[in-house]
């Protein structure tokens, strides 16, 4: 695992995240793509485990713009759901890019333990621009939902 020094926000792998998410039944995961990515290419389905994949857009659908009150609102609802700031949160997007500045955003607003799925949802592009061919969650074979 990687960690950037500036911000101690930790990049995990998949199949890491999901070791961890099983092992701790407190930890929490944070799909921070679009209502659209959910819908049209699915979210991690944690069913298995007894829980729910928590959905808040960093980014605003359509116009691609950050969130000025996303740390605001995340933070709203892991008060309400009792996360405390010391409980592990893996952060996800498609390709590990907007979950790492979302794991930087909740880190500075106090949160300890937040970690970026290093390889998102669907993963890096393939020499023919493809994702989910040779990374990400469900190239990993982890369970996922049509959203």
């Amino acid at each position: 695992m990687e960690k950037l020094e500036a911000s101690g926000v930790e990049d995990v792998p998949v199949l890491e995240t999901w070791k961890r998410l099983e092992g701790d039944p407190k930890a929490v995961l944070v799909d921070v793509r679009t209502p659209a990515e959910w819908a049209s290419v699915g979210i991690p389905d944690l069913s298995k485990i007894h829980r729910e994949v928590l959905l808040m857009e960093w980014r605003i659908f359509p116009d691609g713009r950050i969130d000025q009150d996303f740390a605001e609102r995340l933070d709203a609802v892991l008060a309400d759901k009792g996360v405390e700031k010391s409980t592990e949160i893996f952060f996800i997007c498609r390709s590990g890019v907007r979950s790492r500045f979302a794991a930087e955003q909740m880190t500075a607003a106090g949160y300890r333990r937040c970690h970026n799925v290093k390889e998102g949802f669907e993963g890096a592009m393939n020499a023919s621009h493809e994702r989910g061919e040779i990374s990400g969650w469900k190239f990993a074979g982890l369970d996922w939902v049509q959203g």
